[in-house]
């Protein structure tokens, strides 16, 4: 079982006495497994070894202490892993990506030229296991997008690519859910991706990833429908960040969601979605068509 030191913002590990606000198991860290989850009516953030939840008093991006209380993880309901303070999404960010995405609308492709970002509803996370509840007059076209979702650890402002992954905390999935006819025929996108349940995510965060190693594949049904390496990216994890706190101050808890790869198809009542991404696991949700 992971030993953890009551101290802010780091994790600890067998031997391992990191110093008050170090950045601790940011870049080369121990990679560890954290979850946020409710057992007895109290939902708290713990650290899972095998089938076993450590809880903390606290939180990882704040301060944190170490408690006697452990659970079984599949006796307690995973939460989604953070609340972000503020919900980032990368833009279009893979080329195949925005060549399908082009086709669709009958326009040539466009690289884009540069990191841009733009935001999500917080409202519209829920859990690994719980159904994305689609509104009744919501059309056929609606779409997962599998991505790698990067949680922040540490404030960050004005870093440099060099640095940036050393205010990453960790790693985790999510589903950009999105209805392609709303997308296309409103002013924005507040219902094609931020109706509520439409951005899963989950089951817990990782650390201690290079996300230049990761590979994700997406399942739809039990047949995979999507496979990419995070890699592949027009703009990386470096980049996003680094562009980003120019202008922008990252707070512990805030998240980014890197984009993703491919065409998408449609996903039917009933059908379970799956995202899997390598060393971190798989988000699950299950479509649920209120007709």
């Amino acid at each position: 079982m992971p030993e953890l030191d009551s101290h802010s913002g780091s994790q600890a590990r067998v031997g391992d006495r990191p110093t008050e606000g170090s950045k601790f198991a940011r870049r080369e860290g121990p990679i560890m497994k954290w979850c946020r989850f409710t057992a007895g009516g109290s939902t708290a953030f713990g650290i899972i070894d095998g089938d076993t939840i450590a809880e903390v008093s606290g939180s990882p991006f704040d301060s944190y202490t170490s408690t006697s209380k452990t659970h079984k993880l599949d006796a307690v309901q995973l939460e989604v892993p953070a609340v972000p303070p503020t919900f980032y999404a990368a833009g279009i960010n893979y080329p195949e990506h925005v060549t399908w995405a082009a086709q669709m609308r009958g326009q040539e492709p466009n690289l884009p030229q540069k990191a841009d970002v733009g935001y999500r509803a917080v409202n519209a996370l829920v859990p690994d296991g719980h159904d994305i509840i689609v509104p009744a007059d919501a059309t056929e076209e609606l779409q997962y997008e599998g991505e790698l979702v990067v949680v922040i650890g540490e404030k960050c402002h004005n870093v440099s690519e060099a640095e940036a992954l050393d205010y990453v905390f960790g790693y985790t999935i999510g589903n950009d859910v999105s209805e392609r006819a709303w997308q296309r025929g409103d002013r924005t996108m507040w219902r094609a991706k931020n109706t509520d349940t439409f951005k899963p995510m989950g089951p817990w965060i990782v650390t201690g990833l290079n996300p230049d190693d990761l590979h994700v594949t997406v399942r739809l049904g039990g047949r995979v429908v999507g496979e990419y390496d995070v890699a592949t990216a027009l703009f990386g994890v470096r980049t996003y960040i680094s562009e980003m706190s120019k202008y922008l101050t990252l707070v512990p808890g805030d998240i980014l969601w890197m984009g993703t790869e491919g065409a998408t198809e449609n996903m039917k009542d009933g059908e379970v979605c799956e995202i899997e991404i390598s060393q971190i696991g798989t988000l699950t949700n299950k479509v649920n068509w209120q007709r």
